[in-house]
């Protein structure tokens, strides 16, 4: 007979408590909070969310059941073989849209297999370029599917009719359940394109929230994403916008597919932009340009010429930046508009380009050139709807300030482009010889471009070459070719002033 000391009874109790304590953890939830913005998760609720920053975010949704380690079900791996990077490879199949500004941006057609992502504000087009590129895919003899989350068959059919793709044997369902979706397209052939509108509508059984939270959002994607790996179609999930224009859910997400499209541009303009944000297929920062029509989006296979079709030639302020977007070239014109102020504070408006970027660009300016803008109002604008991202638009955005600034127009055959430094020395920019290529086939006559970047333009270009090594020069010899009106309009706010300093029987004895 065993006798039990009091030691032993107490670590025998002890041990039970915490055996019964264990189970009771493994069948409550524990609940957990997630930020809907970025997909941080905390044990309790609070009004901002620590990781992003924003307020009002979280939500709470069922966690896992807490399962010890040590009693979990081991599972033993199995081994797989290790490849060398020595090898032969094979470009992988693509599939084209019908749509050449789309197959641009995704690097020459769908890869089996693939899954994209695109995002956009609302009514920017999404809905419509998809509904055009399964058409056209759906005429030349491939299986195409197009689910809507947010619409009704009935709505799908009426963009449809309006585009004339009515006849297109497309498939349509309206359906959220990711299991029914599955298991409905793993029936008969496999499609060669599927569009899922949107991800954020989707819904699977494995999580325990409501569509359009972080968990649902990422577990719908993965379960979308294992069904393209392992069927080989290509599927494009449409997401929405958060009002910072990033793409709504969680980070991961983007992580997760092959391909990041961004759908921009504003909806006064008829000018659409789709850029790549990423794509393990192809380039990234790729665009398309598109122009939105009664019929639909219609392709702009030369958006320079679309771009300065409608140029005020002979303004102060404008100036013709030719830049890189991918591996395309562009020129687009850069729009400045220097004013007195009345305002304490100056105003800085900047619309298609970064604000921080024109405030640099404005220090170097009245550091190094002695321009003085301190109690001027700047407007800058891209024309076209553009947004403009490399450093290559500071010495046009330069001429552009100073030439309102002064009432000097600038040549209007002349292309501008490269980078400021914040010593006011102007640094060489890549790709210079498909800038002015691109220059001289728009009937461009000269070009101003970094003074290291001479040996780098072709001998062929057809362009006179313009050199400069700082920013002083430029200033110089835009403010050089500066109006009368330009010196009378600086004098104006001191005569307002000493006028309103004079006393009033002193004007009325003058007049």
């Amino acid at each position: 007979m065993t006798i039990l000391t009091k030691r032993t009874k107490y670590e025998h109790f002890e041990a039970r408590s915490l055996l019964a304590l264990t189970y009771l953890n493994m069948a409550k939830a524990s609940p957990t909070f997630v930020c809907q913005n970025c997909g941080a998760s905390y044990n309790r609720w609070q009004g901002k969310c620590e990781a992003c920053g924003e307020w009002n975010t979280l939500v709470e949704e069922a966690g896992d059941s807490a399962v010890p380690v040590s009693i979990r079900a081991k599972r033993r791996g199995r081994t797989f073989k290790l490849e060398s990077l020595a090898g032969k490879t094979q470009d992988a199949p693509r599939l084209t849209s019908g749509i050449a500004e789309l197959d641009r941006v995704t690097g020459g057609g769908f890869v089996r297999g693939s899954v994209l992502l695109v995002g956009g504000d609302p009514g920017i087009g999404k809905s419509t370029l998809l509904t055009q590129a399964t058409s056209l895919m759906a005429k030349a003899g491939h299986r195409t599917v197009y689910i809507s989350g947010e619409e009704a068959i009935a709505q799908v059919r009426l963009r449809a009719e309006r585009l004339g793709l009515a006849s297109a044997p497309v498939e349509l369902a309206a359906e959220t359940s990711v299991e029914d979706i599955i298991a409905t397209l793993s029936e008969g052939a496999v499609p060669r394109l599927i569009v899922i509108d949107s991800i954020q509508t989707m819904w699977t059984d494995t999580v325990e929230s409501a569509p359009g939270t972080v968990t649902q959002v990422r577990a719908s994607a993965q379960a979308l994403i294992r069904f393209a790996k392992k069927s080989g179609a290509a599927i494009i999930l449409v997401g929405h916008v958060t009002k910072d224009g990033q793409i709504a859910g969680p980070r991961v997400v983007e992580h997760m597919v092959d391909a990041v499209l961004s759908f921009e541009g504003e909806g006064s303009q008829q000018f659409r932009i789709l850029r790549s944000v990423k794509n393990r297929f192809g380039p990234t920062d790729e665009i398309g340009v598109f122009e939105m029509t009664g019929l639909g989006l219609r392709e702009v296979s030369n958006p320079s010429e679309l771009f300065l079709s409608e140029r005020d030639l002979g303004s102060p302020g404008t100036a013709v930046f030719a830049g890189i977007e991918g591996t395309r070239p562009v020129l687009v014109e850069l729009q400045a508009l220097v004013a007195p102020t009345t305002l304490g504070t100056p105003r800085r408006a900047v619309v298609g380009w970064d604000s921080a970027r024109l405030s640099m660009v404005l220090a170097v300016l009245e550091a190094h050139c002695g321009v003085k803008l301190s109690g001027y109002d700047v407007y800058f604008n891209v024309a076209g709807g553009l947004r403009i991202n490399e450093p290559a638009a500071d010495l046009a955005a330069a001429a552009a300030l100073v030439s309102s600034l002064a009432n000097s127009p600038l040549p209007t055959d002349a292309v501008y482009f490269g980078e400021i430094s914040l010593s006011g020395a102007v640094r060489p920019v890549a790709q210079t010889p498909a800038r002015l290529k691109e220059a001289a086939k728009l009937g461009f006559g000269r070009a101003i471009l970094p003074e290291t970047a001479r040996g780098d333009a072709p001998s062929d270009a057809g362009l006179s070459l313009q050199t400069v090594g700082g920013l002083t020069s430029l200033v110089a010899d835009i403010a050089a070719r500066g109006t009368p009106r330009a010196a009378a309009r600086k004098r104006e706010p001191a005569d307002r002033a000493e006028k309103n300093a004079t006393p009033a029987r002193f004007r009325q004895r003058e007049s």
